[in-house]
């Protein structure tokens, strides 16, 4: 069935006039401006952190107004080649404009699923911990196999990760990790994640064969930063330092440089032991310490604000998707009802469309 183009491109000019609507095209270009300044300053580089900070940033914005400008004249050229394909009568041009439909449609889903998160941490960059829970040595494994679906998915899209801790299981798999992903809205997109997850399979560890039904915690955190002023006494943190090690016990550096630091008035703790030297693991544990309290915090104003509108804010993320890989293959979040039976992609990191699915249930949710 023939396309109707003038149809669809109709329909990417609406889509295409919304997601300018409602993005702050002329607050980007403030920001480009006064970031372009930042950067130009000789004494930039005298502090590599916030220059390396500036110069991310800078490179962010830059690309987003780029993506958005750059949209139109994308459907612009679009319309131009369908007319000249259907003037000429030439099939391969046809083909090409049918292809390049596509592609824009997924670029402005891309866009307009970006326009959806405005909460107050979202354009952060992202913690997350996954935690083996129920199902013995398959749930280690399991939260291994989430692990590597998530460090896939970032590799997908070129975003940096920086491992921070793993806790090895005896036999097989992890018991927990956390890692960062280094991306603009990195939090905002997987926050959709956080919860519990499932796994159905016949076993590799049963040597009877029976098929197994196993559970991982997924958290998702936002990065903190330096405008957060999250105030941390030194007296409130218990510091313990060990010897990290590797898979079943292994021991991987022969110096005490892992380190586990205990906030004392809430008991959160935290471990990193993937950093070469003790003080680099207590700065990276410090990092993950204030982002967890910076989540407590939050989740306090929440609580409160639920409480006031007599509201049950009851937590949407357990039991949030299930992996069926016996009888059947299905993926299936159990929130938005989206199901895929392609396991193999899911775990390898093609999980864009259960996010994006999840943001737009979020969205909904919130009103």
């Amino acid at each position: 069935m023939a396309i109707d183009f003038p149809a669809e491109i109709s329909a990417l000019r609406t889509t295409y006039a919304s997601i300018r609507e409602v993005s702050d095209l002329e607050g980007l270009r403030t920001e480009l401006a006064d970031l372009n300044e930042q950067a130009a300053a000789p004494d930039l580089w005298d502090d590599p952190e916030t220059a390396q900070g500036v110069t991310s940033r800078l490179s962010y914005v830059q690309a987003e107004l780029e993506r958005i400008e750059k949209m139109g004249g994308r459907i612009d050229d679009l319309e131009v080649l369908v007319e000249l394909a259907e003037a000429e009568g030439d099939a391969d041009s046809v083909t090409e404009a049918e292809e390049e439909l596509e592609a824009i449609k997924g670029s402005l889903e891309e866009l307009e699923i970006r326009t959806l998160l405005s909460g107050e941490y979202d354009a952060r960059e992202a913690l997350v911990t996954i935690r083996s829970e129920a199902g013995g040595v398959d749930a280690a494994d399991f939260a291994q196999m989430l692990m590597r679906m998530y460090l896939r998915w970032a590799e997908r899209k070129h975003f940096k990760t920086e491992l921070y801790d793993t806790s090895y299981a005896e036999e097989a798999g992890i018991k927990s990790a956390t890692f960062k992903v280094a991306a603009p809205y990195a939090y905002g997109t997987l926050s959709v994640e956080q919860g519990t997850h499932r796994l159905v399979r016949i076993s590799p560890f049963d040597n009877q064969g029976r098929r197994q039904t196993s559970f991982a915690g997924v958290e998702v955190l936002p990065v903190v930063a330096e405008t957060d002023h999250i105030e941390i006494p030194e007296n409130d943190v218990r510091v313990d330092v060990y010897r990290s090690s590797g898979p079943g016990g292994q021991s991987v550096n022969t110096t005490d440089s892992a380190v586990r630091l205990t906030h004392l008035p809430t008991g959160i703790v935290v471990t990193c032991q993937n950093e070469k030297s003790q003080l680099q693991n207590k700065a990276a544990a410090m990092r993950v310490l204030q982002a967890k309290l910076l989540e407590k915090a939050r989740q306090d104003r929440q609580a409160e604000l639920d409480a006031l509108k007599g509201e049950d804010s009851g937590s949407w993320g357990n039991q949030m998707r299930s992996y069926v890989l016996q009888p059947y293959k299905m993926v299936k979040d159990l929130r938005t009802n989206f199901e895929v039976g392609n396991t193999d992609g899911v775990f390898d990191g093609e999980i864009d469309s259960f996010l994006d699915a999840g943001i737009r249930w979020r969205k909904q949710r919130e009103g």
